[in-house]
């Protein structure tokens, strides 16, 4: 009975995320167009790319509205009040630096890294091989402290990252540059392997691990990339260096 009612005070915590999450999506759904014109054409507000995050954010926040209903009429205001003790005690920021939290901590921001700051501005293969080989060295190739060592990176290069690609004067330095965007990540991916090359050679037990890595994080996104791109004709969120030599090599006039 003690285990249901921590579970219900935890689901207190996570219906509000939930909620606020749903929230969220509904929030940048709505800033997408209804209808719009096209070449001419009318299109209905049953076409809309914003019906579908729209239904997703009104779900979520639907359903974590239920959660803390159902949470709140099993613990009561009590459980609440317990709950917001709970957030506010040093238990709480214990909890904030265990391992497992952590791993959440590294988690979210290489999703919202990828998400937010890579794939609107490098070039959709380079964005996903940084992005899986993070992650397979967060969880497959270190320890805790590797991860935490990781995460600090991560802050400290997307901070540089975008203070090149973000600042006033990078418009400049991109027609200085071209692919300057993509370069950049090129250089990271470059270090970071170097770096888990030299921090695991004498690793008997994770060299086979971070070979293994190296081969899925690039061999997915070419692999799936080069399917969509050039088969299925779908184009990539963001076209950079890889694509402009993809382009090169697929229509290249040696083939015809």
């Amino acid at each position: 009975m003690l285990e249901i009612d921590k579970l219900r005070k935890a689901d207190l915590f996570s219906g509000s995320a939930i909620l606020l999450l749903g929230l969220f999506v509904v929030g940048q759904a709505t800033q997408m167009p209804m209808k719009d014109s096209y070449a001419g054409v009318q299109n209905v507000w049953y076409v809309s790319p914003a019906l579908f995050p729209l239904f997703i954010g009104s779900m979520l926040a639907l359903l974590g509205l239920l959660l803390i209903k159902a949470a709140f009429k099993e613990v009561g205001s009590a459980g609440l009040l317990s709950v917001l003790k709970y957030l506010s005690s040093s238990d709480f920021a214990s909890f904030l630096k265990l391992p497992g939290t952590i791993r959440f901590y590294g988690i979210t921001l290489n999703l919202l890294i990828f998400v937010f700051l890579l794939i609107p501005r490098v070039d959709f293969f380079l964005a996903s091989i940084l992005f899986l080989l993070i992650f397979f060295f967060m969880f497959y190739c270190g320890s805790d402290e590797d991860l935490l060592s990781l995460i600090y990176l991560m802050i400290a290069s997307t901070l540089l990252f975008s203070l090149v690609v973000l600042a006033p004067w990078a418009p400049s330095l991109a027609t200085l540059v071209p692919f300057l965007s993509d370069i950049l990540i090129i250089i990271y991916i470059t270090g970071l392997i170097l770096y888990y090359f030299i921090k695991l050679k004498g690793s008997p037990e994770l060299m086979p691990k971070f070979r293994l890595s190296l081969i899925i994080a690039f061999a997915a996104p070419l692999t799936i990339g080069i399917i969509f791109k050039y088969f299925l004709l779908v184009p990539m969120p963001f076209e950079g260096l890889v694509v402009s030599l993809l382009d090169a090599i697929w229509y290249a006039d040696i083939w015809s």
